[in-house]
């Protein structure tokens, strides 16, 4: 059974695929961990991948309101606000009542993602706005390797 382990200490995602895995480099929040709706902070525990978006997009397409905008990703485009989504999305969804499900602390409810990003030079660093950043090469491997219901683990 597949299992993905993300270490915010770590900056690290880990894919457990029965006795073999594979770590990837990855950015969480620049804010640290958290829970709370509107922290900007990335979710900690037990989560599953509710959705899958973007399968077939090619590398650097970029999704608004988590859809494909038919445009793909330019450095001229780079604003120092923007936190681009870029070339695949892994929707979670928190499955602790009160800790990241339901309330001011649900993940699905806050976009919390594992997506691609515009900001490569900043995996492994603490950057994004809550959501678990990779390179966009790797966030397509994963995606193709992962089901929707596979379990996510998020750890400080």
């Amino acid at each position: 059974m597949k299992q993905i382990v993300i270490s915010i200490l770590h900056q690290s995602l880990e894919l457990i695929d029965g006795s073999h895995s594979k770590i990837y480099t990855v950015s969480t929040s620049k804010l640290g961990p958290g829970e709370h709706k509107d922290s900007f902070r990335t979710p900690r525990g037990k989560h599953i991948i509710r959705a899958k978006i973007g399968g077939g997009e090619p590398n650097g397409m970029i999704f608004k309101g988590r859809r494909p905008t038919g445009e793909i990703y330019q450095k001229e485009l780079s604003s120092d606000s923007e936190d681009w989504i870029l070339t695949r999305i892994l929707w979670l969804s928190g499955k602790e009542l009160g800790r990241n499900r339901l309330g001011n602390v649900d993940t699905m409810q806050r976009y919390i993602y594992i997506h691609g990003t515009h900001e490569e030079g900043l995996i492994g660093q603490k950057a994004s706005h809550g959501c678990i950043r990779m390179f966009n090469k790797d966030v397509i491997y994963l995606y193709n390797k992962v089901n929707k219901g596979t379990k996510v683990l998020i750890k400080s």
